[in-house]
């Protein structure tokens, strides 16, 4: 029982191409029932982007964070020092909050490192100053609070970095 099994090889010069695929005409829109050529339905249409490229970019509020007089005022509190310590009152954390109008009203949320500070009376006063000089800002309140109680965790890497910290 020893058959042998050959293999027949045919050598040929090319093969004919399949028949392409034809979409034509085969898609149906479901809510008309009418049929449509594929490049019709998909055919990018010249107005794609007409409405989007006609609208006018909306202009950023300067009164809200990234915005001209927002970040003028947060520069103005960069440059107040704490007296007793070499980094500015933004970056030391004593800044809960700032909130600027668009109409030029700033007002300015912030603590101490204690209430026995001995600049308490004095630096509300000067950020107050400081920020109402800002190009832009009318008029400038600021909100003395001690609660939530300042921390050295709400200071900013650069002034742990600055004071040894880190």
């Amino acid at each position: 029982m020893n058959e042998e099994r050959k293999i027949a090889v045919e050598e040929v010069e090319s093969v004919a191409a399949p028949p392409k695929a034809r979409v034509e005409g085969a898609f149906v829109d479901a809510h008309t029932e009418t049929s449509a050529s594929v490049t019709e339905t998909f055919e990018r249409k010249r107005d794609y982007l007409e409405g989007f490229l006609a609208q006018k970019p909306v202009a950023a509020s300067t009164s809200a964070p990234g915005g001209e007089l927002y970040e003028g005022v947060v520069a103005a509190l960069k440059d107040i020092y704490d007296p007793e310590i070499p980094v500015n009152i933004y970056d030391l954390g004593l800044i809960y909050g700032v909130d600027v109008t668009d109409e030029g009203h700033a007002t300015v949320t912030m603590t101490l490192t204690t209430p026995h500070c001995p600049v308490a009376e004095s630096m509300p006063g000067e950020v107050e100053l400081r920020v109402s000089t800002v190009p832009g800002i009318a008029t400038a309140d600021v909100n003395l609070v001690w609660d939530p109680p300042w921390d050295p965790a709400k200071m900013t890497d650069e002034a742990r970095l600055e004071l040894g910290m880190l």
